[in-house]
C-alpha cells in the first residue's frame, strides 16, 4: 500500500504540516484546528494548499 506524503499549507493560518495522501482519519491543523485532510475512501480529500510532495512511494 504505497502513498505519498505532502506538505500542506492551512488556508486559515498558513501553517504548514506534513500529511499522508491516503489518510484514514481527519487531520486538523495543529495551530488553528481547521480540517486539512478528510478521508474519502482511497485517496484523502486535501482541503489545504499542497506546497510540495515530501516523499513519493
Amino acid at each position: 500500500m504505497a502513498g505519498n506524503f505532502y506538505r500542506v499549507a492551512c488556508p486559515d493560518c498558513q501553517n504548514e504540516q506534513v500529511v499522508f495522501g491516503k489518510a484514514a482519519t481527519e487531520v486538523a491543523c495543529q495551530v488553528c484546528g481547521h480540517a486539512l485532510v478528510r478521508p474519502a475512501g482511497g485517496k484523502a480529500a486535501i482541503e489545504g494548499d499542497v506546497v510540495e510532495t515530501v516523499e513519493a512511494r
